[in-house]
């Protein structure tokens, strides 16, 4: 398992019901092991394991939430 943590800028989110639905969108994926959402900072921190997942395909579930994501680059 090789950990990763990244950054993923959210654009969208208003208010504490719209990081519960980040936290809802991304609760079953396989790989993730925790995701520190920043309502202040338009920001989530996802730490995952990158053999099962990826920032990208953690930020596509945010945008499937209806929430512009984009990975920060590192």
């Amino acid at each position: 398992m090789a950990s990763q943590t990244r950054i993923i800028q959210i654009d969208g989110m208003t208010c504490s019901g719209c990081v519960a639905s980040v936290h809802t969108a991304t609760a079953d994926i396989d790989g993730l092991d925790t995701i520190t959402v920043d309502l202040a900072d338009n920001l989530a921190t996802v730490t995952f394991d990158d053999s099962k997942t990826s920032a990208e395909a953690i930020a596509s579930a945010i945008d499937d939430a209806g929430f512009e994501a984009t990975v920060a680059n590192s």
